[in-house]
């Protein structure tokens, strides 16, 4: 009897466990198959050796192989920014700091270097993909093309002038270009992002909606991130920033809010009945004292939140496993609830949940056959992670982006045992050093 021939692969991947997302829980001695930057197969480990011929093999012992984490608020290019105005109310750090310096030095080379910046610290932490907001997106996007990640752009709209536009229809114009220029890059995507609706002004949304609904491209926007926010919408429009923006018709499935820190119960019902999505962005809104976002509420009325780190210049880390088990504890301090947010739950929110208000969860987000083979290794054989009861409680209440030892984004390796694949972590502390002179000078 002729022996059965084994299907050919790239890579055959034997962590200890597979954390798929989809289902959740975690697969104890079962193998990760990836063919031509797709997952082929997840099976059994004894089974896949007996199945397909690998021109990699890798084994993974002590290991969990998640989906690689999903990023769904930043602002990359302000890496540079890092520690340059700490401890301060938001209003005062925009205004008052960090417009002064964006005025000063934000330019196609600044957003470049600190993208890659970003993009090297986001990598190394198992971060594949991340929801971009910032000036300049076309340089931007070619750091991250550089650097190998999973990015959508965000095609940043204001009323006012920077170096990057003149006014609302200069900044969409060039938007509207980059995404026809780059609409065709795997790796990227892209939203519309308005800043926030005290800088977009009723026309400008209402132009921004038409083009959102007929290029079927997501809406991205800050929004209740404060008090004082609210305060000043109701003076000047005589309504909370929500509610405008649903009169105005931007709420939907394709809808991305930042922060909902300041939602009430019909605001609450109001996001969750038009299908909108939230990026909760713990850190951030702890350090700028805007308040705690009522997550456990937002996802008990159908909600879909995800997980962002914001910039680098208000959290001050791109780091998403900090921001997963922040996360489920301030839900469990806020709601009073210890089964608030449970790991699996915390974990989704940082891949799939993201994934899918990016549009982007048939592709990546869980380990699944047929999605591109964004993967990211992490190792819990270190002292501080024993013993090992439950590989999806580690991850979330006990690991951290230091145990991420290898990251693949479309089959490609990225980080190889801790080390950057395809970033020179010298020449981008060299570029670092030299913005950092140019904004102390």
């Amino acid at each position: 009897m002729q022996p059965t021939m084994k299907a050919p692969a790239d890579l055959l991947l034997l962590p200890q466990w597979v954390v798929p997302v989809e289902p959740a829980g975690a697969l104890a001695d079962h193998a990760v198959v990836v063919q031509d930057g797709r997952i082929l197969d997840v099976l059994p480990a004894d089974a896949a050796r007996a199945r397909y011929d690998a021109a990699q093999t890798l084994s993974l012992p002590g290991q969990a192989l998640i989906p690689g984490l999903v990023n769904l608020h930043g602002h990359a290019a302000m890496s540079l920014f890092r520690g340059i105005a700490d401890d301060l109310p938001l209003m005062t750090w925009l205004y008052q700091r960090i417009w002064p310096a964006e005025k000063q030095h934000v330019s196609e080379a600044f957003v470049r270097d600190g993208t890659l910046l970003a993009a090297a610290e986001m990598l190394a932490g198992g971060i594949t993909t991340c929801n971009d907001m910032y000036f300049f997106p076309q340089a931007a996007g070619e750091a991250f093309l550089q650097a190998g990640m999973r990015a959508t752009l965000g095609l940043i709209v204001l009323e006012f002038p920077s170096a990057y536009a003149s006014d609302a229809d200069d900044y969409l114009s060039k938007g509207l270009a980059l995404r026809d220029e780059l609409k065709d890059e795997p790796l990227l995507s892209f939203t519309f992002a308005p800043h926030a609706p005290y800088t977009i002004s009723d026309a400008t949304f209402g132009r921004i909606n038409t083009l959102a609904e007929q290029l079927g491209v997501p809406i991205h926007t800050h929004i209740h991130e404060t008090a004082d926010e609210i305060q000043d919408s109701l003076k000047q429009y005589g309504m909370r920033p929500l509610e405008r923006l649903a009169r105005l018709g931007l709420l939907g499935p394709n809808f991305i809010g930042v922060h909902a820190v300041h939602v009430n119960a019909a605001e609450i019902d109001l996001l969750a009945q038009h299908g909108c999505h939230v990026a909760h962005c713990s850190s951030s809104n702890l350090k700028l004292a805007s308040g705690l976002a009522p997550v456990v509420e937002l996802m008990q009325a159908g909600v879909n939140v995800g997980l962002g780190t914001d910039g680098a210049a208000s959290n001050n880390r791109l780091d998403l496993f900090a921001e997963m088990r922040l996360a489920a504890l301030l839900a469990k301090g806020v709601s009073g609830d210890a089964a608030a947010l449970p790991a699996a739950t915390v974990l989704k929110m940082a891949t799939l949940d993201a994934a899918r208000a990016l549009n982007l969860d048939e592709r990546v987000g869980s380990i699944v056959p047929g999605k591109r083979a964004d993967l990211v290794a992490v190792d819990l054989r270190d002292l501080a992670c024993q013993p090992v009861f439950d590989p999806v409680s580690h991850l979330v209440y006990v690991a951290g982006r230091e145990h991420v030892t290898h990251v693949w984004v479309d089959g490609t390796l990225k980080l190889d045992n801790r080390r950057l694949v395809d970033l020179d972590p010298d020449d981008l502390t060299a570029r670092a050093a030299y913005w950092r002179g140019k904004l102390t000078a």
